[in-house]
C-alpha cells in the first residue's frame, strides 16, 4: 500500500502528505485519521501537541505549538512560532569527527586543464568589466561576436558577460567592499574561461583593472592577465564604433587561444561542485537533499570539493554541524560566519525568520528552522574539512562550508569563485541557470518533474514514495554530474538560461 503520509524520524509528531493531490478528509493510514483535508507537502498531526509543546520534524523542535493540536489534523502557519535559534556560545566543537569513507577510484570525467592547474567543465570566454557603466557596449559586443565571430571556433561553447552593478559609487575602501571585489576577480579567473579572461574597464570607475586583478599572495602585484592588449579602456577608444571593435579584435584573439583546447580525461577529485537549495518545499528535506548528500558524499570519497552554502538556511542547524568539523578551529569558523550574518542582519532591522519566502510556505514549510533542517541534509555525512567566507575561493578538498547569503542568486555568484559544477535543487521549481558553469536541476517531487520535464534534469521525487532509495537515487545523481562536466547538457543550457551576475556587497554606496 502506498504511504499517505511520510515521517521521517520516530521521535516526530508530524509527518507530511505524499499524495499529488493531498490527503482528503477522513483518509486513514497506520491508525490516523485526516480531521481535514492536508495538501501534498504539508503537515499532518501524527501525536497530539499541547499549546507550547515542541512541534517535532527531523527529531528537531522546529517550533512551539501555539495552540492544541489534534491527532490528524493540519498544521497550519500560525500554529506554531519559532523557537530560540541554537546559541552560539557553547555549541559542541568538532566532538563527532565522521570516520573517513572508503575511497572512489578509477572515476573520470572529460575536463579541460588550465595552465594554472584548474580544470574546466566547459570552455568559455569570459569578459570581465570592472563596472555596471561598460555592461551595455559589452552585451552589444558579444551579440555580434556571437552571431559573427564565435561560430569560426567550434571547440569553445560560449561567450560570457560578466556584468554587474559594482565597480563605482560605492564606498571601495569600507570592509565589506572586499567581498564583492574578491568575488568578481574569481568569477573572472574561473577554470572554465581557461583562467584568463578578457577585461573591459571604462576608466575613471573606482574599481580599476589593477585594483580588481591584484593578488593576494603576492603584496597586491597586478595579475598577469593585466598584460598589454588584455584590457579595453572604453574612455581611451574614439567613439562607439571604435570601442565594440577593439573588444571584438580582443575577444577573437582570446578566441583563437580557447579553441586550441579540448577535453581530457580528469579524476573526479577535480570537480569542484556547488550545492544549492531554491524555491525548496517540505519534500526538499527528504528527497532531493539527501539524494544529493549521499552524491556529495560520494564526490567527497572520490577526492572533489563539495560546496554547501546559506547562512540562513544552517544557523538553526548548526548544532548538528560544529560537532561535524575536522578540528575545534573549524568549528570556531563556522560559528564566526553563523555570527557575523546574526550582526549583518541584525543591522538591517531583519533577522533569520525572514528568509522563508511564500512559495515555500505553499510547499509546506512552515519556518525558516524547518528549511533549515532540511537544507542541510546536501551537506550528507562526511567531516567539514573548510570553511570559506564570502567571496573566499575554497582551497581545500572535501566538504567545505563557503559563507554566502541564501539568496539564489547571490549564493550562485558567490559559489562560482570556485565551482565548475552546480547542483540547484527544488521544491516549487525555478528555470535558475548560471552562464559559466553548468547547473543541474533536481527536483523534491514527481509531480514537478512531471509539469516541467524540459526544466528539470533529475527527478528525487521518487523517494517519497519508496520506489527508489536514498542511496540508489544518489548514485544515479552522482554519474549524471560525471556525465555534465563531461559535456553532456542541461535543461538550461539547452535553452540558453543564464541569471544574471548578483555580487554581494553589504558596503556602503556612496
Amino acid at each position: 500500500m502506498t504511504p499517505l503520509f511520510l515521517r521521517i524520524n520516530p521521535a516526530d509528531n508530524v509527518a507530511i502528505a505524499i499524495p499529488a493531490e493531498g490527503i482528503g478528509y477522513g483518509m486513514e493510514f497506520e491508525g490516523i485519521a485526516a480531521r481535514e483535508f492536508i495538501p501534498q507537502a504539508h503537515k499532518i498531526v501524527t501525536a497530539p501537541i499541547e499549546a507550547g509543546q515542541s512541534v517535532v520534524r527531523y527529531g528537531q523542535t522546529i517550533g512551539i505549538a501555539n495552540r492544541d493540536l489534534r491527532l490528524g489534523s493540519r498544521i497550519w502557519e500560525d500554529d506554531v512560532r519559532l523557537p530560540v535559534a541554537p546559541s552560539l556560545d557553547h555549541l559542541p566543537l568538532s566532538t563527532a569527527v565522521p570516520e573517513p569513507l572508503p575511497p572512489l577510484e578509477g572515476f573520470t570525467f572529460q575536463g579541460y586543464r588550465n595552465a594554472d592547474g584548474s580544470v574546466g567543465t566547459r570552455n568559455v570566454l569570459a569578459i570581465a568589466t570592472t563596472v555596471q557603466c561598460v555592461a551595455p557596449t559589452v552585451d552589444y559586443a558579444v551579440k555580434r561576436l556571437k552571431s559573427e565571430v564565435l561560430p569560426h571556433f567550434p571547440n569553445v561553447d560560449d561567450i560570457v558577460a560578466l556584468t554587474h552593478s559594482y565597480g563605482c559609487g560605492v564606498a571601495i575602501d569600507a570592509p565589506g567592499a572586499a567581498i564583492p571585489i574578491r568575488t568578481l576577480r574569481h568569477i573572472s579567473l574561473h577554470a572554465n574561461a581557461g583562467a584568463w579572461p578578457l577585461v573591459v574597464s571604462l576608466g575613471c570607475e573606482k574599481l580599476q583593472p589593477e585594483r580588481l586583478f591584484r593578488s593576494d599572495s603576492t603584496a597586491g602585484a597586478p595579475l598577469p592577465v593585466l598584460e598589454s592588449g588584455n584590457v579595453v579602456r572604453l574612455q581611451s577608444e574614439p567613439g562607439f564604433a571604435a570601442t565594440v571593435s577593439a573588444i571584438m579584435q580582443a575577444a577573437e584573439r582570446r578566441l583563437g587561444q580557447l579553441n586550441c583546447r579540448y577535453r581530457e580525461p580528469c579524476p573526479a577529485s577535480e570537480l569542484v561542485v556547488g550545492l544549492q537549495c531554491g524555491g525548496s518545499d517540505a519534500f526538499s528535506g527528504v528527497t532531493c537533499n539527501p539524494a544529493v548528500g549521499y552524491a556529495a558524499d560520494l564526490l567527497v570519497r572520490a577526492g572533489a570539493t563539495v560546496l554547501f552554502s546559506e547562512v540562513t538556511e544552517v544557523r538553526d542547524a548548526i548544532h548538528l554541524l560544529t560537532p561535524r568539523a575536522a578540528t575545534p578551529a573549524i568549528a570556531r569558523d563556522l560559528i564566526r560566519e553563523m555570527r557575523w550574518y546574526d550582526e549583518y542582519l541584525a543591522r538591517g532591522g531583519a533577522d533569520r525568520s525572514a528568509n522563508p519566502t511564500p512559495g515555500n510556505k505553499r510547499g509546506g514549510l512552515a519556518n525558516v528552522v524547518e528549511k533549515a533542517l532540511g537544507s542541510i541534509a546536501k551537506a550528507g555525512s562526511t567531516a567539514i574539512r573548510s570553511v570559506a567566507t564570502h567571496g573566499e575561493k575554497a582551497s581545500t578538498r572535501g566538504l567545505v562550508f563557503a559563507a554566502t547569503p541564501a539568496s539564489d542568486f547571490i549564493c550562485g555568484a558567490q559559489q562560482l569563485t570556485s565551482m565548475n559544477l552546480h547542483v540547484f535543487t527544488t521544491g516549487e521549481g525555478s528555470p535558475y541557470g548560471l552562464a559559466m558553469v553548468p547547473v543541474i536541476k533536481v527536483s523534491s517531487r514527481t509531480s514537478l518533474a512531471e509539469r516541467w520535464p524540459d526544466l528539470i534534469d533529475f527527478d528525487a521525487g521518487i523517494i517519497a514514495t519508496g520506489a527508489a532509495s536514498v542511496e540508489e537515487t544518489g548514485r544515479q545523481l552522482f554519474r549524471l554530474l560525471l556525465d555534465v562536466a563531461s559535456g553532456r547538457k542541461t535543461w538550461a543550457q539547452h535553452w540558453g538560461l543564464a541569471n544574471a551576475l548578483a555580487l554581494f556587497n553589504p558596503g556602503p554606496v556612496t
